[in-house]
Protein backbone atom coordinates (compact mmCIF):
# COMPACT_ATOMS: atom_id res chain seq x y z
CA UNK A 1 0.00 0.00 0.00
CA UNK A 2 1.40 3.26 -1.46
CA UNK A 3 0.91 6.41 1.51
CA UNK A 4 1.60 10.01 0.22
CA UNK A 5 4.78 12.08 0.82
CA UNK A 6 2.44 13.86 3.16
CA UNK A 7 1.24 11.30 5.09
CA UNK A 8 4.83 10.47 5.66
CA UNK A 9 6.00 13.91 6.07
CA UNK A 10 3.99 13.97 8.96
CA UNK A 11 5.18 11.09 11.03
CA UNK A 12 8.38 13.24 10.69
CA UNK A 13 6.57 16.04 13.25
CA UNK A 14 6.33 16.96 16.80
CA UNK A 15 2.62 17.55 16.30
CA UNK A 16 1.89 13.65 15.01
CA UNK A 17 4.52 12.23 18.22
CA UNK A 18 1.90 14.20 20.80
CA UNK A 19 -1.01 13.32 18.75
CA UNK A 20 -0.95 9.54 19.02
CA UNK A 21 1.00 10.03 22.67
CA UNK A 22 -2.48 11.76 23.55
CA UNK A 23 -4.71 8.83 21.71
CA UNK A 24 -2.55 6.62 24.22
CA UNK A 25 -3.65 8.77 26.98
CA UNK A 26 -6.81 8.01 26.00
CA UNK A 27 -6.55 4.35 25.28
CA UNK A 28 -4.81 4.05 28.63
CA UNK A 29 -8.02 5.28 30.24
CA UNK A 30 -10.34 3.35 28.61
CA UNK A 31 -8.10 0.30 30.13
CA UNK A 32 -6.60 -0.45 26.85
CA UNK A 33 -3.37 -0.99 27.57
CA UNK A 34 -0.78 -2.64 30.14
CA UNK A 35 -1.01 0.41 32.58
CA UNK A 36 -3.40 2.40 34.59
CA UNK A 37 -3.12 5.86 35.25
CA UNK A 38 -2.97 7.56 39.20
CA UNK A 39 -3.97 10.62 38.65
CA UNK A 40 -3.75 11.36 42.60
CA UNK A 41 0.03 11.00 41.93
CA UNK A 42 0.92 13.96 38.89
CA UNK A 43 0.84 16.85 41.36
CA UNK A 44 3.36 14.41 43.52
CA UNK A 45 5.37 14.12 40.40
CA UNK A 46 5.40 17.84 39.51
CA UNK A 47 6.87 18.40 42.97
CA UNK A 48 9.31 16.01 43.04
CA UNK A 49 10.69 17.32 39.65
CA UNK A 50 10.26 20.85 40.92
CA UNK A 51 12.58 19.46 44.03
CA UNK A 52 15.20 18.36 41.72
CA UNK A 53 15.22 21.73 39.75
CA UNK A 54 15.95 23.85 42.54
CA UNK A 55 18.44 21.43 43.76
CA UNK A 56 20.22 21.03 40.46
CA UNK A 57 19.98 24.73 39.42
CA UNK A 58 18.69 26.72 42.20
CA UNK A 59 19.47 29.89 40.07
CA UNK A 60 17.37 28.50 37.22
CA UNK A 61 20.34 28.70 34.60
CA UNK A 62 19.63 25.80 33.24
CA UNK A 63 21.22 24.50 29.87
CA UNK A 64 19.18 22.63 26.98
CA UNK A 65 18.95 18.86 27.68
CA UNK A 66 21.64 17.69 25.45
CA UNK A 67 24.76 15.94 24.78
CA UNK A 68 27.08 18.38 26.10
CA UNK A 69 25.48 18.09 29.83
CA UNK A 70 27.30 14.97 30.16
CA UNK A 71 30.79 16.39 28.99
CA UNK A 72 30.20 18.08 32.25
CA UNK A 73 30.01 15.12 34.78
CA UNK A 74 31.13 15.46 38.34
CA UNK A 75 30.55 19.67 37.66
CA UNK A 76 34.41 18.60 35.00
CA UNK A 77 33.25 21.22 31.83
CA UNK A 78 35.19 19.19 29.43
CA UNK A 79 34.48 21.57 26.51
CA UNK A 80 37.14 23.88 27.52
CA UNK A 81 39.83 20.82 26.81
CA UNK A 82 38.15 20.73 23.08
CA UNK A 83 38.38 24.36 22.71
CA UNK A 84 41.76 24.49 23.90
CA UNK A 85 42.45 21.77 21.12
CA UNK A 86 40.40 24.20 18.80
CA UNK A 87 43.22 26.72 19.15
CA UNK A 88 46.15 25.19 19.11
CA UNK A 89 44.96 23.59 16.03
CA UNK A 90 44.55 27.07 15.24
CA UNK A 91 40.59 26.46 14.07
CA UNK A 92 38.88 29.81 14.36
CA UNK A 93 36.46 30.26 12.27
CA UNK A 94 32.93 29.81 14.71
CA UNK A 95 31.54 28.15 11.57
CA UNK A 96 33.98 25.12 11.63
CA UNK A 97 34.16 24.83 15.10
CA UNK A 98 30.26 24.55 14.97
CA UNK A 99 30.76 21.48 12.56
CA UNK A 100 33.70 20.17 14.81
CA UNK A 101 31.07 20.60 17.69
CA UNK A 102 28.38 19.00 15.44
CA UNK A 103 30.69 15.88 15.15
CA UNK A 104 31.41 15.32 18.00
CA UNK A 105 28.07 15.52 19.23
CA UNK A 106 25.91 13.36 16.42
CA UNK A 107 29.12 10.42 16.84
CA UNK A 108 28.66 10.83 20.84
CA UNK A 109 24.87 10.82 20.61
CA UNK A 110 24.36 7.53 18.52
CA UNK A 111 26.49 5.57 21.14
CA UNK A 112 24.22 7.03 23.79
CA UNK A 113 21.88 3.92 24.14
CA UNK A 114 21.37 2.78 27.74
CA UNK A 115 24.76 1.35 28.56
CA UNK A 116 23.47 -1.54 31.69
CA UNK A 117 23.97 -1.88 35.05
CA UNK A 118 27.46 -2.87 35.01
CA UNK A 119 29.42 -1.07 32.62
CA UNK A 120 31.72 2.08 33.84
CA UNK A 121 34.51 3.98 32.04
CA UNK A 122 37.70 5.31 33.88
CA UNK A 123 39.21 8.53 33.00
CA UNK A 124 42.19 8.84 33.26
CA UNK A 125 42.40 12.03 33.13
CA UNK A 126 40.52 12.88 36.24
CA UNK A 127 41.10 9.21 38.16
CA UNK A 128 37.16 9.33 37.84
CA UNK A 129 35.02 6.15 37.68
CA UNK A 130 31.58 7.17 35.51
CA UNK A 131 28.79 5.40 34.31
CA UNK A 132 25.66 5.54 32.20
CA UNK A 133 24.88 7.58 30.10
CA UNK A 134 27.43 10.41 31.44
CA UNK A 135 30.07 7.33 30.83
CA UNK A 136 28.55 6.86 27.62
CA UNK A 137 29.46 10.38 26.79
CA UNK A 138 33.04 11.29 28.29
CA UNK A 139 34.14 8.45 26.52
CA UNK A 140 32.92 9.20 23.37
CA UNK A 141 34.35 12.57 24.11
CA UNK A 142 37.71 10.62 24.84
CA UNK A 143 37.54 9.29 21.62
CA UNK A 144 36.90 11.85 19.34
CA UNK A 145 39.70 13.77 20.74
CA UNK A 146 42.16 11.32 19.88
CA UNK A 147 40.70 11.32 16.16
CA UNK A 148 38.94 7.70 16.91
CA UNK A 149 36.09 8.24 14.00
CA UNK A 150 38.09 10.14 11.34
CA UNK A 151 40.73 8.43 8.95
CA UNK A 152 43.20 10.55 9.60
CA UNK A 153 43.10 11.14 13.16
CA UNK A 154 42.03 14.19 12.97
CA UNK A 155 39.55 16.42 15.02
CA UNK A 156 36.53 15.41 12.62
CA UNK A 157 34.28 12.07 12.19
CA UNK A 158 34.47 11.72 8.36
CA UNK A 159 32.75 8.73 6.64
CA UNK A 160 35.47 6.67 5.60
CA UNK A 161 36.74 6.86 9.13
CA UNK A 162 33.40 5.67 10.39
CA UNK A 163 33.14 3.46 7.66
CA UNK A 164 36.03 1.30 8.16
CA UNK A 165 35.01 2.00 12.47
CA UNK A 166 35.10 -1.78 14.28
CA UNK A 167 33.21 -3.15 17.11
CA UNK A 168 36.78 -4.14 18.46
CA UNK A 169 37.84 -0.35 18.12
CA UNK A 170 34.58 0.68 20.32
CA UNK A 171 35.40 -1.90 22.87
CA UNK A 172 39.28 -0.32 23.35
CA UNK A 173 37.77 3.20 23.46
CA UNK A 174 34.67 1.96 25.57
CA UNK A 175 37.06 -0.11 27.83
CA UNK A 176 34.86 -2.80 27.24
CA UNK A 177 35.99 -6.41 29.23
CA UNK A 178 34.51 -9.59 30.18
CA UNK A 179 34.44 -7.70 33.70
CA UNK A 180 33.13 -4.47 32.23
CA UNK A 181 30.57 -5.32 30.17
CA UNK A 182 28.59 -2.61 27.44
CA UNK A 183 25.32 -3.71 25.70
CA UNK A 184 24.76 -3.25 22.27
CA UNK A 185 28.27 -3.11 21.02
CA UNK A 186 27.47 -4.46 17.90
CA UNK A 187 24.54 -2.42 17.04
CA UNK A 188 26.32 0.70 18.48
CA UNK A 189 29.07 -0.15 15.75
CA UNK A 190 26.65 -0.71 13.45
CA UNK A 191 25.16 2.73 13.67
CA UNK A 192 28.48 4.48 13.23
CA UNK A 193 28.97 2.14 10.09
CA UNK A 194 25.74 2.81 8.48
CA UNK A 195 26.46 7.06 9.20
CA UNK A 196 29.86 6.37 7.39
CA UNK A 197 27.29 4.94 4.85
CA UNK A 198 24.39 8.19 5.03
CA UNK A 199 27.61 11.04 5.24
CA UNK A 200 28.23 10.25 1.26
CA UNK A 201 25.18 12.08 0.46
CA UNK A 202 26.39 15.51 -0.60
CA UNK A 203 23.00 17.14 -0.41
CA UNK A 204 23.62 17.03 2.92
CA UNK A 205 26.77 16.35 3.89
CA UNK A 206 29.35 17.99 1.05
CA UNK A 207 32.69 16.95 2.60
CA UNK A 208 31.11 14.08 4.58
CA UNK A 209 31.27 15.14 8.01
CA UNK A 210 28.09 15.12 9.81
CA UNK A 211 29.14 18.56 11.02
CA UNK A 212 28.11 19.65 7.33
CA UNK A 213 24.66 20.19 8.73
CA UNK A 214 25.91 23.53 9.80
CA UNK A 215 26.25 24.34 6.28
CA UNK A 216 23.00 22.35 4.68
CA UNK A 217 21.13 24.68 7.12
CA UNK A 218 22.12 27.82 6.25
CA UNK A 219 21.62 27.36 2.38
CA UNK A 220 18.29 26.38 3.15
CA UNK A 221 16.92 28.25 5.85
CA UNK A 222 19.48 31.03 6.15
CA UNK A 223 20.80 32.07 9.87
CA UNK A 224 17.21 31.95 11.29
CA UNK A 225 15.24 28.63 11.43
CA UNK A 226 12.73 27.03 14.11
CA UNK A 227 13.70 23.71 15.90
CA UNK A 228 11.18 21.79 13.98
CA UNK A 229 13.77 22.36 10.43
CA UNK A 230 16.61 21.38 12.17
CA UNK A 231 14.98 18.00 13.60
CA UNK A 232 13.73 17.92 10.00
CA UNK A 233 17.43 17.78 8.70
CA UNK A 234 18.10 15.34 11.09
CA UNK A 235 15.43 12.87 10.20
CA UNK A 236 16.18 13.17 6.65
CA UNK A 237 19.12 13.62 6.45
CA UNK A 238 20.63 10.23 8.70
CA UNK A 239 17.22 8.67 8.11
CA UNK A 240 19.28 5.39 7.19
CA UNK A 241 20.99 5.12 10.32
CA UNK A 242 18.79 3.31 11.94
CA UNK A 243 17.80 -0.64 11.58
CA UNK A 244 14.68 -0.74 9.06
CA UNK A 245 12.05 -1.44 11.29
CA UNK A 246 9.62 0.09 9.05
CA UNK A 247 9.57 1.35 5.29
CA UNK A 248 6.84 2.90 3.77
CA UNK A 249 7.64 3.95 0.08
CA UNK A 250 10.87 2.97 0.39
CA UNK A 251 11.78 5.14 3.45
CA UNK A 252 12.68 4.10 6.53
CA UNK A 253 10.73 5.61 9.22
CA UNK A 254 13.24 5.36 12.47
CA UNK A 255 12.14 5.62 15.82
CA UNK A 256 8.53 4.22 14.44
CA UNK A 257 6.06 1.84 15.79
CA UNK A 258 3.52 -0.41 14.89
CA UNK A 259 1.00 -0.65 17.86
CA UNK A 260 -1.77 -3.29 16.57
CA UNK A 261 -4.47 -2.32 19.08
CA UNK A 262 -5.30 1.45 17.17
CA UNK A 263 -6.25 -0.86 14.30
CA UNK A 264 -5.59 -2.80 11.17
CA UNK A 265 -4.95 0.57 9.25
CA UNK A 266 -1.25 0.00 8.90
CA UNK A 267 -1.14 4.43 9.06
CA UNK A 268 -3.06 4.83 11.84
CA UNK A 269 -1.58 2.02 13.90
CA UNK A 270 2.20 3.83 13.59
CA UNK A 271 3.28 5.48 17.04
CA UNK A 272 6.67 7.56 16.09
CA UNK A 273 8.78 8.97 18.88
CA UNK A 274 12.35 9.84 17.00
CA UNK A 275 14.00 10.02 20.56
CA UNK A 276 17.08 9.99 20.08
CA UNK A 277 17.13 12.11 16.79
CA UNK A 278 15.27 14.56 19.10
CA UNK A 279 17.98 14.36 21.73
CA UNK A 280 20.76 14.66 18.82
CA UNK A 281 18.58 17.75 17.94
CA UNK A 282 19.03 19.08 21.36
CA UNK A 283 22.38 18.34 21.47
CA UNK A 284 23.16 20.32 17.88
CA UNK A 285 21.32 23.63 18.78
CA UNK A 286 23.97 24.86 21.47
CA UNK A 287 27.21 24.97 18.68
CA UNK A 288 25.20 26.18 16.33
CA UNK A 289 23.99 28.95 18.49
CA UNK A 290 27.34 29.73 19.23
CA UNK A 291 27.84 30.13 15.99
CA UNK A 292 25.37 32.64 15.16
CA UNK A 293 22.62 31.08 14.35
CA UNK A 294 18.96 31.95 15.76
CA UNK A 295 16.67 28.74 16.82
CA UNK A 296 13.22 29.75 17.07
CA UNK A 297 10.39 27.64 18.98
CA UNK A 298 12.55 25.05 20.83
CA UNK A 299 9.08 24.17 22.50
CA UNK A 300 7.30 22.59 20.05
CA UNK A 301 9.81 19.77 19.94
CA UNK A 302 8.79 16.88 22.39
CA UNK A 303 10.08 15.14 25.46
CA UNK A 304 12.21 12.22 25.03
CA UNK A 305 10.36 8.64 25.99
CA UNK A 306 13.96 7.41 27.53
CA UNK A 307 13.87 5.15 30.61
CA UNK A 308 14.83 7.89 33.12
CA UNK A 309 11.97 10.00 31.69
CA UNK A 310 9.59 6.94 31.94
CA UNK A 311 10.89 5.59 34.67
CA UNK A 312 10.35 8.08 36.88
CA UNK A 313 6.53 7.88 36.34
CA UNK A 314 6.45 4.18 37.33
CA UNK A 315 8.09 4.68 40.22
CA UNK A 316 6.40 7.37 41.28
CA UNK A 317 3.29 5.43 40.48
CA UNK A 318 1.35 7.82 38.40
CA UNK A 319 1.78 4.64 36.17
CA UNK A 320 1.07 1.61 37.16
CA UNK A 321 1.26 -2.21 35.43
CA UNK A 322 -1.66 -4.38 35.45
CA UNK A 323 0.33 -7.24 35.63
CA UNK A 324 3.78 -6.91 38.40
CA UNK A 325 5.37 -9.97 36.55
CA UNK A 326 5.98 -7.23 34.02
CA UNK A 327 8.26 -6.04 36.07
CA UNK A 328 10.49 -9.04 35.90
CA UNK A 329 10.26 -9.91 32.27
CA UNK A 330 12.72 -8.63 29.53
CA UNK A 331 10.30 -6.57 27.20
CA UNK A 332 11.53 -5.75 23.64
CA UNK A 333 10.97 -1.88 22.25
CA UNK A 334 8.53 -3.49 19.56
CA UNK A 335 6.38 -4.93 22.78
CA UNK A 336 2.85 -3.45 22.89
CA UNK A 337 4.10 -2.72 26.33
CA UNK A 338 7.14 -0.56 25.81
CA UNK A 339 5.32 1.31 22.88
CA UNK A 340 2.87 1.98 25.29
CA UNK A 341 5.24 3.42 28.24
CA UNK A 342 7.24 5.21 25.86
CA UNK A 343 4.12 7.21 24.14
CA UNK A 344 2.55 7.72 27.98
CA UNK A 345 5.96 9.61 29.05
CA UNK A 346 5.63 12.01 26.08
CA UNK A 347 2.34 12.72 27.03
CA UNK A 348 3.25 12.95 30.82
CA UNK A 349 6.23 14.97 29.98
CA UNK A 350 3.60 17.85 28.35
CA UNK A 351 1.78 17.60 31.10
CA UNK A 352 4.30 18.08 33.85
CA UNK A 353 5.84 21.00 31.76
CA UNK A 354 2.98 22.72 31.60
CA UNK A 355 2.40 22.70 35.18
CA UNK A 356 5.66 23.75 35.96
CA UNK A 357 5.44 26.30 33.85
CA UNK A 358 2.19 27.36 35.98
CA UNK A 359 3.87 26.76 39.63
CA UNK A 360 7.15 28.72 38.62
CA UNK A 361 5.45 32.03 36.51
CA UNK A 362 7.41 30.88 33.02
CA UNK A 363 6.35 30.90 29.46
CA UNK A 364 7.29 28.02 27.60
CA UNK A 365 9.81 30.64 26.39
CA UNK A 366 11.32 31.28 29.56
CA UNK A 367 11.02 27.61 30.42
CA UNK A 368 10.87 25.20 27.23
CA UNK A 369 10.77 21.83 27.69
CA UNK A 370 14.25 20.82 26.68
CA UNK A 371 15.45 22.55 30.10
CA UNK A 372 12.63 21.03 32.31
CA UNK A 373 13.94 17.36 30.66
CA UNK A 374 17.63 18.85 31.63
CA UNK A 375 17.14 20.28 35.19
CA UNK A 376 14.61 18.54 36.16
CA UNK A 377 12.89 14.70 34.97
CA UNK A 378 15.54 12.71 33.72
CA UNK A 379 17.45 13.57 36.76
CA UNK A 380 14.23 12.81 39.17
CA UNK A 381 14.18 9.69 37.39
CA UNK A 382 17.73 8.59 38.14
CA UNK A 383 16.54 9.75 41.78
CA UNK A 384 13.48 7.99 42.24
CA UNK A 385 15.44 4.74 40.70
CA UNK A 386 17.85 4.87 43.10
CA UNK A 387 15.32 5.09 46.06
CA UNK A 388 13.87 2.03 44.82
CA UNK A 389 16.60 -0.02 43.71
CA UNK A 390 20.17 -0.23 44.88
CA UNK A 391 21.60 -0.44 41.31
CA UNK A 392 19.26 2.62 39.93
CA UNK A 393 18.06 0.50 37.19
CA UNK A 394 15.19 1.10 35.54
CA UNK A 395 11.67 -0.13 36.63
CA UNK A 396 11.44 -2.54 33.10
CA UNK A 397 13.86 -4.07 32.43
CA UNK A 398 14.80 -3.50 28.31
CA UNK A 399 15.97 -5.30 26.15
CA UNK A 400 17.73 -3.33 23.87
CA UNK A 401 19.73 -3.17 20.67
CA UNK A 402 21.72 0.00 21.42
CA UNK A 403 19.41 1.72 18.73
CA UNK A 404 16.35 3.13 20.70
CA UNK A 405 17.01 3.64 24.10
Amino acid sequence: MQFSDSDLDNILTPKKIREQAKRMYDHCKNGGTSFVIDESKFETVVDFVHQTILKNYPDLNIPFHSRWGHFRASKINREIWLNDLLKKQNITDPLEIARVKLDLAVVSVLLDAGAGDVWKYHEKETGLEITRSEGLGVASFHMFMQGSFSHNHSLQATSAGLKAFKANDLELGFQVSDKNPLIGVNGRTALLNNLGNVLENKAFFKDGRPGNLVDYMKENYGMSFDAENLMLAVLTGFSEIWPSRIRLNGKNLGDVWMYRPFGDDQFSSLVPFHKLSQWLTYSLMEPMLEAGFEIKNINSMTGLPEYRNGGLLIDKELLKLKNSEDLSKKHLPDSDLIVEWRALTVYFLDQIGLALQKKMHKTPDEFPLCKILEGGTWWAGRFAAKEKRADGSPPLHLDSDGTVF
